[in-house]
């Protein structure tokens, strides 16, 4: 029995990435003990995330919530940064992995960012005020503790990321929100 084409083009232990109608996404998400960060499981979630992430082509972070698991966790792609110093392309070993994130300082500079969208709200993007630079504590997937400024796209996601992690989607925030669906292929 030949399995459907959609099973083939990814693993099939992949999580489904839930759309904005499931109920996790409204959730505001469980911290992760930090004893458990290096178990088994977390690390599983992690996986999990880091391959559905990257099975979208315009993905640049996923939260826990978005794979149907109401813990606070998130994943930012390699892909928005750039290369290696030595020149070496980024590679999915380079996401970058945040546990239990908090944002401990805003500007006090916002700006009205276009374009945000969601891979839970397909395939709608709008303008959301987010402040022009964060910084944020959290644990990676070690449990070692971190804090990182950030400006520009990086501020932008910590935030859109962490909103997830509080139940709140972009499009509750959002003005001049547009239907954008991906171009047909030509090829079906």
């Amino acid at each position: 029995k030949k399995l459907p084409k959609k099973h083939i083009l990814k693993p099939l232990h992949m999580k489904e990435i839930v759309q904005q109608e499931h109920k996790v996404l409204r959730q505001v998400a469980k911290e992760v003990p930090i004893e458990d960060i290096s178990s088994p499981k977390i690390k599983k979630i992690i996986k999990e995330m880091r391959e559905s992430l990257f099975s979208q082509d315009d993905g640049v972070a996923i939260a826990a919530p978005q794979i149907g698991v109401s813990l606070r966790i998130f994943v930012v792609s390699h892909r928005i940064f750039a290369p290696k110093e030595d020149g070496k392309e980024l590679t999915q070993k380079d996401d970058l992995v945040f546990i239990n994130p908090k944002i401990v300082k805003f500007s006090k500079k916002t700006e009205w960012k276009q374009g945000e969208g969601c891979l839970s709200v397909r395939w709608l993007y709008g303008e959301v005020k987010r402040h022009t630079n964060v910084t944020i504590e959290y644990f990676d997937e070690d449990g070692e503790e971190y804090s990182r400024g950030a400006g520009g796209l990086l501020a932008h996601i910590f935030q859109h990321e962490i909103d997830h992690l509080d139940g709140v989607l972009f499009i509750d925030k959002a003005r001049n929100i547009h239907d954008i669906p991906p171009e047909k292929d030509a090829n079906k």
